[in-house]
């Protein structure tokens, strides 16, 4: 399988990053593991988790996630084998969001503990904190970067100026720079990526690891009217895409995957694949079955017409 360098770093990842943030909250260990299995046996070696996930599930505290990856990763043996991303930054009891160098240091240490290992292949700044100065963030990244705990750092929900702020001040200072963006970019939601970080992101050469690849499963087909909702434990966030521009998207995918022979979710990853500026899109499954539209979207080659019609069908 193809895989694609992150950025400026070393790390060479295949085309599909695993987005963890369903391990402990819609699927137990036990599932994890075996989905985990069967994406490493498929290929794939790179995942993106937090330590925030599954906060937000009932009974849980954060670290969920990054307990089941530790758990794996060591009943496999096979950290070195992984390519591993995690973040930093979010309400882990807070109250709020924190990239102070005094949480970067002690947020870490969890991390690492969680995951037993000894270091992260990439640490990403999860939301942008203005509270913080940028200097007192990039020093404190720098800092984990020299003792070698963490190898490359990257970014997520930030604006393209302050993501441009954050690698100038990296540059001019001799620090360690952000070669990684993480934003929400989908067939669906274009606009925002588009119009604002993406120039930033083919300019500094940053590997784009996209979340909501799927937008919260819309793009599968699964969910074309509000009936459909009750199917997922993201139905709530998924009513915001049932409109018309919404059911054109899906009419389109429908043409191209009935052209391939595979599902909507493939060929809406396809086109995430074969956009010059991303790198690795960010998505999930909750079986093994699902895990085909992973590797029907790295096999299938979008024609021009059919970029075409996705592209028209999806403008904005």
């Amino acid at each position: 399988m193809e895989k694609r360098q992150l950025g400026g770093s070393d790390l060479y990842v295949a085309p599909i990053t695993f987005g963890g943030n369903v391990f402990g909250w819609s699927i137990d260990e036990k599932t994890s593991f075996e989905i985990l299995d069967g994406f490493f046996d498929a290929g794939f070696n790179f995942i993106d988790t937090a330590d925030v996930y599954s906060r937000w599930a009932e009974g849980n505290q954060g670290g969920e996630s990054e307990t089941i990856i530790g758990n794996w990763m060591k009943s496999r043996g096979n950290r070195h084998k992984v390519i591993l991303a995690t973040k930093v930054g979010g309400d882990m009891g807070q109250g709020q969001k924190d990239l102070s160098r005094g949480h970067i240091i002690s947020a870490v240490e969890a991390s690492l503990q969680r995951l037993q290992t000894d270091y992260i292949d990439l640490y990403q700044s999860h939301y942008d904190d203005p509270e913080t100065p940028l200097s007192e963030t990039i020093t404190a990244f720098d800092e984990l970067v020299r003792q070698g705990k963490v190898r490359w750092i990257g970014a997520s929900n930030h604006s393209a100026e302050r993501l441009k702020a954050a690698i100038t001040f990296s540059k001019e200072n001799h620090l360690a720079k952000y070669q990684t963006f993480q934003p929400e970019y989908n067939l669906f939601s274009r606009e925002g990526y588009e119009a604002e970080q993406e120039k930033v992101c083919l300019e500094e050469e940053l590997g784009v690891i996209n979340y909501y690849a799927l937008a919260s499963g819309f793009l599968t087909g699964k969910y074309r009217s509000e009936t459909d909702l009750s199917q997922s434990l993201r139905g709530g966030g998924i009513k915001k895409y049932l409109n018309h521009r919404g059911m054109e998207i899906l009419e389109a995918l429908d043409e191209v995957a009935a052209s391939h022979g595979v599902s909507q979710a493939s060929v809406a990853l396809a086109w995430l694949i074969m956009r010059p500026s991303v790198t690795a899109p960010i998505a999930s499954v909750t079986s093994l079955e699902q895990l085909r539209s992973f590797t029907d979207a790295v096999s299938i080659r979008l024609s021009a017409a059919e970029l075409d019609r996705l592209n028209k069908a999806s403008l904005y």
